[in-house]
């Protein structure tokens, strides 16, 4: 063979092996990657000629797929589409949001635990189906957190996270507002683009996920990790006195940008019972204990709660709650507050109080209980995990507890009492920033004190209430305890 040819073929040969990598490569390597990709139109036509799992609460499909007569053969159906929405998320040509996004695999059918239920539909020549997905929400705290929101006037921008404080199950998670997720599985493609755009163009984001995604100042509700971090830190004890006063001004500060006051709130002149402080809400007492402790043990302890970090991993996205690093001690004061640049979402202040709750052990929050054959059995059951095993000690926690019970008996809680239940629980209200944005109401609990069943938190952006009527016992301690009465009565 002359050199020319043998050049030549040596050429081919090296063609034909980069084909075969790059071919190996396609269909092995990265296939799983373009099959998961939405933007594989040839995957979702495939989908949509299947019949997809059931997503389920209890018994019930809060989202199946349904015959129809046309060449997809099967529509998504969301049942009470508005209380379930950024649950379920949904299913569409374009895209997919919520659960089904997450376990899009095992309701299409193309997850491995249901290698064997392909396997045998496959040789019995029937049409395969995907598998199921039990969900850990409770139907009446769905309903109570969802009917809650419901009574708020106007325009409301809010949400609601109940935890099962010993496992870490979702037990409720709602957002307003919320949109019809029938609209966007339609087949009808048109009439999707025009409602996906009209939701996308929506200046209130009804598809966001407000349980999980925003993350706001949690204002008072921060007060209980600065009162975890005071006690942890062996600085005081809940039977103790802590610095009071009807104002306070920040280190290194002068004039009313470094004056924290109490809004006529009674918080003494000097020394207060910590139980006072807590009851009152009372932002001297805080403030001051924040410039004691630094920011450096305040971040520490805030992320002993989960702030700083990623821990939901069956629903998306999950927006990191912040603490800030390296803040002085004029900025800790305003953290421990809950204000300068701490934010949180719905679920992190949740998991702050069902850790409390929890003896002081922060579980791994969670939506999906179960994955399922389409027979209703069960290939995977999701087992609690923990996220942080001693957030607080046991002692402090049962501190924590007294100090939440008293100000639910005695304080601005109130409003989330329950007759004949101990309930635990803290207010909040925090400043947007903005002089033209109202502030935040929030609201945490847990109930029973002593035996707790749900650790409950809610958000209030955005309602139609006159600024001064703006208060998280008023507006979130009734929704707070309509939910915790629906789990444990």
């Amino acid at each position: 063979m002359n050199k020319p040819i043998r050049t030549i073929s040596i050429f081919c040969l090296l063609l034909f092996v980069a084909l075969m990598i790059n071919a190996t490569w396609l269909q092995y390597a990265k296939s799983q990657d373009y099959a998961e990709n939405p933007r594989n139109r040839r995957v979702i036509e495939a989908a949509y000629s299947a019949e997809r799992g059931a997503i389920l609460v209890g018994r019930d499909p809060v989202a199946e797929s349904k015959a129809v007569d046309d060449k997809y053969e099967f529509l998504r159906s969301y049942a009470e589409p508005f209380k379930y929405a950024h649950v379920t998320g949904y299913f569409s040509y374009f895209s997919q949001t919520g659960v089904e996004q997450s376990q899009n695999r095992v309701l299409s059918g193309d997850d491995d635990k249901l290698f064997l239920t392909k396997l045998i539909d496959l040789l019995s020549g029937k049409a395969g189906k995907g598998g199921n997905v039990q969900l850990t929400i409770d139907r009446d705290a769905q309903d109570a957190a969802w009917d809650g929101l419901q009574t708020l006037p106007g325009d409301v921008q809010a949400s609601v996270v109940a935890l099962e404080p010993d496992t870490g199950k979702i037990l409720a998670m709602t957002s307003l507002p919320s949109f019809d997720p029938n609209t966007l599985a339609s087949h009808d493609f048109d009439s999707v683009l025009a409602n996906d755009e009209r939701l996308n163009a929506d200046e209130d984001n009804p598809l966001m996920n407000r349980a999980i995604f925003e993350t706001l100042p949690p204002g008072s509700t921060f007060k209980l990790v600065t009162a975890a971090a005071a006690i942890e830190n062996g600085d005081y004890e809940a039977s103790d006195e802590v610095p009071g006063g009807a104002s306070y001004q920040l280190p290194q500060t002068s004039g009313s940008s470094g004056l924290i006051d109490n809004e006529g709130r009674d918080c003494g002149v000097d020394k207060i019972p910590f139980e006072q402080a807590m009851a009152n809400s009372c932002n001297t007492t805080f403030a001051q204990l924040g410039v004691q402790l630094g920011a450096e043990k305040l971040r520490e302890q805030a992320e002993a709660f989960g702030f700083n970090q990623h821990y939901l991993d069956d629903i998306g996205p999950q927006s990191i709650s912040n603490f800030p690093d390296d803040a002085n001690p004029p900025q800790a004061g305003q953290s421990a507050i809950g204000q300068f640049e701490v934010r949180a979402s719905t679920l992190q202040m949740a998991m702050v109080a069902a850790g409390i709750a929890n003896q002081g052990t922060v579980m791994r929050p969670y939506i999906v209980d179960q994955v399922q054959s389409p027979t209703f059995e069960v290939l995977k059951q999701t087992e609690p995990e923990e996220f942080t095993k001693n957030a607080v000690s046991t002692s402090t926690a049962d501190q924590l507890t007294d100090l939440m019970v008293y100000t639910v008996d005695e304080g601005t809680a109130s409003p989330a009492a329950i007759p004949g239940i101990p309930v635990a629980g803290k207010t909040g209200t925090a400043q947007s920033g903005d002089p033209d944005v109202p502030p935040y109401a929030w609201f945490v609990a847990f109930a029973p004190a002593q035996d707790p069943q749900v650790a409950v938190a809610v958000m209030i952006q955005k309602a139609d209430i006159e600024r001064g009527e703006i208060a998280g016992g008023r507006l979130g301690g009734p929704i707070a305890k309509a939910v915790m009465e629906a789990v444990i009565q």
